[in-house]
C-alpha cells in the first residue's frame, strides 16, 4: 500500500505488515506511513503578554499535558498498557512504533480506517474505552430503558462512563469519578494558573473549569469560556464526541492553548452580526428556522501554543467550534476558535500542491488562502445554525441524539456546505468581496481531497465524500478523465450548495435517522476517479505533526 493511499485494509485490526514485501522491512514500512505528517514548528508570539499571563501559560501547558494522559485513558482499555511497551522497546522498529503511537494516540492508524500497526492488539473497539468492549447497542438500549428518566440522561450524557458489575450488569461511573486521580492534578494547575494571570475574565473561567472537574456540572465553566475575553485563550476539557463509535454520546478530554490574534478577531467578528440574516434564508422549511439565535456568539481568531488529549490525536484541528452542550448553544450559541498558525501551515504544506495535481489547471490560480481561511469561518459558524433542538413524533429531543452514530460525520457535512452558502450570502450581499466567489469554490474543491485523504471513517472525511459526490451527480464539478481533474462548473456550484444545504439540514430537522443512513451509504463512498486522483498525492504529506517548543 502505497503511503496516502486509503484502501482499508483486508483484515482491519491484524497485524499490516504481513502484507509488505520480504524486503520491506517493518522499520521501513512505519517509516513511510509517519513520514504522511509534516513535522512543523507551531510557534506564536507571547511578547506582548504580562509576566502574569506568561507565568499562567506554563501551568496551563502542564494542565494540557494531563489532557494526554487522560484520553489515553478513554480510546482503549489496553492503550497505557501498549505504550509502555512500545517506550521500553529497543528494537529498530521500536522507535518508529513508539512515534506512529504518539501521532496518533493509540494503535490505530487513523489514515488507514484505524487499522492496527502494533502486533497483538485487537481491532479498535467502537466504543473505545467508555463502554464495555463486548457491550452491544441492544443491550445498552435495554439498560438505559429500563432506569429513571433523570439516569437516562446521564447514562447518555457527555459525562459518564459506563462499565459492568462483577455481576454483569451495566452501570455508569462519572468522569469525575471515573478520573479522579488525573482530574485533581489538572485543577490544580488551573487553580495555579488563575493565581497568577491579570486577566479576570481568564480567571473566572479557569477556577469555574477547575470545580468542574471535581462535579461534571461543566455548565458555568462553559458560559465562562463563552465570555472569556484575554490574551490568552484556553480550552480544556471534556469536549467532542468524535470517538464514540456507537452512539456519539461521550466526550473526549482535549486542550487548546493559544495567543489571540485581536486584529484578525476583529476582523472576522463582522461575520457573526449576520447569523440572524443568514438563519432568516436557509434554505428548508421557515418551521425549521431559529428566528432568535441570542446574543452574538464570540469568534476568536488565535495562534496555537500548546495542544493536550484529542487534539493532538491524528489529523490536526484548524479551527473548532463549542460548546456541544445544546443548553448553552440554545441560549447563547457557540464560539469559533480559529487557529490561523495552524491553517496557514496546511495551506501551504499540503492544499497548495494538492491543488496543483486534482484541480484543472485553468482554475489553480484561483487557490488562495484567504478563502480557505474564511470557508473554515463559516463552516465553524454554521455549526450553530440550522435545527439542533428539535421535536420528533411529538417528544422533544436533539439533531445529536435522533442520529446517533451518523451525527458527527452528518453534522460536518452540514457546516461545509452550508459554509458555502453561507458565504455566498455574504457576497450577494456584498458583505464579502465578489472576488472571492470563484476562490472560494475553487479551494473548496481543492480541500475536498485534503479532507478526504483522512480517509472516509472520520467523520470529516466522510462528510466531505458525500458532498463531493453529491455536486460532481449534479454537475457543480466536473471531471476531465483525460487530464485526471477536477473543476468547478461556476454556473451549477452556486445552486446545488443550496439544494444540498436544504436536503441536510431537513434531515437534521426532522431527526430523520433512516434518509441520513442511505444518503451517506450513496455518496459517502471513495469512487474510482476520486481514488486515482489521491494516489496521484502520495508524495504530499497527509497532514501537519506539529511540534511545539513551549512544551520542550
Amino acid at each position: 500500500m502505497k503511503p496516502g493511499s486509503f484502501v482499508p485494509f483486508l483484515l482491519a485490526g491484524l497485524l499490516f505488515f504481513t502484507s509488505c514485501s520480504r524486503k520491506e522491512s517493518m522499520e521501513s514500512r512505519l517509516i513511510q506511513l509517519i513520514s504522511r505528517y509534516a513535522p512543523t514548528a507551531i510557534t506564536a508570539d507571547t511578547s506582548m503578554l504580562s509576566a502574569g499571563n506568561r507565568a499562567a501559560l506554563h501551568e496551563l501547558i502542564a494542565a494540557a499535558q494531563i489532557m494526554d494522559s487522560l484520553y489515553l485513558r478513554q480510546v482503549w482499555s489496553g492503550n497505557i498498557r501498549t505504550l509502555e511497551t512500545l517506550t521500553a522497546d529497543k528494537s529498530p522498529e521500536g522507535q518508529p512504533m513508539l512515534r506512529y503511537f504518539q501521532i496518533n494516540m493509540g494503535p490505530w492508524s487513523k489514515l488507514d480506517h484505524d487499522s492496527a500497526f502494533v502486533p497483538g492488539v485487537p481491532p479498535r473497539p467502537l466504543g473505545a474505552n467508555y463502554y464495555p468492549e463486548d457491550m452491544t447497542k441492544d443491550e445498552f438500549n435495554a439498560w438505559v430503558a429500563s432506569l429513571p428518566q433523570t439516569d437516562q440522561e446521564k447514562a447518555k450524557g457527555f459525562f459518564t462512563v459506563i462499565q459492568r458489575r462483577s455481576d454483569r450488569s451495566l452501570t455508569m461511573v462519572s468522569y469525575s469519578a471515573e478520573y479522579r486521580d488525573l482530574l485533581s492534578v489538572a485543577a490544580g494547575h488551573l487553580q495555579n494558573a488563575a493565581g497568577l494571570t491579570d486577566n479576570a475574565t481568564l480567571r473566572d473561567f479557569l477556577l469555574k473549569r477547575a470545580a468542574a472537574f471535581g462535579t461534571d456540572d461543566y455548565y458555568e465553566s462553559d458560559i465562562a469560556w463563552m465570555d472569556l475575553d484575554s490574551p490568552i485563550d484556553v480550552t480544556i476539557g471534556p469536549y467532542e464526541t468524535y470517538m464514540d463509535g456507537l452512539f456519539n454520546y461521550k466526550a473526549a478530554f482535549e486542550a487548546f492553548i493559544g495567543i489571540r490574534d485581536s486584529a484578525e478577531t476583529a476582523k472576522l467578528a463582522t461575520f457573526a452580526s449576520h447569523l440572524q440574516e443568514i438563519e432568516n434564508s436557509l434554505p428548508i422549511d421557515p418551521k425549521y428556522r431559529n428566528p432568535h439565535l441570542g446574543a452574538m456568539a464570540p469568534i476568536r481568531v488565535i495562534d496555537e501554543f500548546a495542544e493536550g488529549g484529542e487534539a493532538k490525536s491524528g489529523v490536526q484541528t484548524a479551527a473548532f467550534n463549542l460548546p456541544n452542550d445544546d443548553r448553552i448553544v440554545r441560549e447563547r450559541g457557540s464560539k469559533r476558535v480559529m487557529l490561523k498558525n495552524v491553517q496557514e501551515a496546511k495551506f501551504s504544506q499540503i492544499l497548495k500542491p494538492i491543488a496543483g495535481i486534482a484541480v484543472d489547471s485553468n482554475q489553480r490560480q484561483l487557490v488562495s488562502f484567504e478563502p480557505f481561511f474564511t470557508h473554515i469561518l463559516a463552516h465553524e459558524l454554521m455549526h450553530g445554525l440550522g435545527p439542533h433542538n428539535i421535536t420528533v413524533k411529538g417528544t422533544p429531543s436533539t439533531v445529536r441524539l435522533e442520529l446517533k452514530e451518523l451525527y458527527s460525520a452528518w453534522e460536518e457535512a452540514k457546516a461545509d456546505i452550508s459554509g458555502l452558502f453561507a458565504l455566498q450570502y455574504l457576497i450577494d450581499a456584498g458583505v464579502v468581496d465578489k472576488g472571492m466567489e470563484q476562490q472560494m469554490y475553487v479551494t473548496y474543491l481543492a480541500g475536498v481531497f485534503r479532507s478526504v485523504r483522512f480517509g472516509i471513517t472520520e467523520a470529516h472525511g466522510k462528510g466531505m465524500a458525500l458532498q463531493f459526490n453529491y455536486l460532481l451527480d449534479h454537475g457543480a464539478i466536473s471531471y476531465n478523465p483525460a487530464a485526471g481533474t477536477f473543476a468547478v462548473d461556476f454556473t451549477l456550484i452556486k445552486p446545488v450548495c443550496r439544494e444540498l444545504t436544504g436536503i441536510i439540514m431537513t434531515v437534521e430537522a426532522e431527526g430523520d435517522y433512516n434518509a441520513a443512513k442511505e444518503l451517506l451509504g450513496r455518496y459517502a463512498v471513495i469512487r474510482p476517479s476520486m481514488q486515482q486522483t489521491l494516489d496521484k498525492l502520495t508524495g504530499i504529506p497527509v497532514d501537519i505533526a506539529p511540534e511545539f517548543p513551549a512544551e520542550q
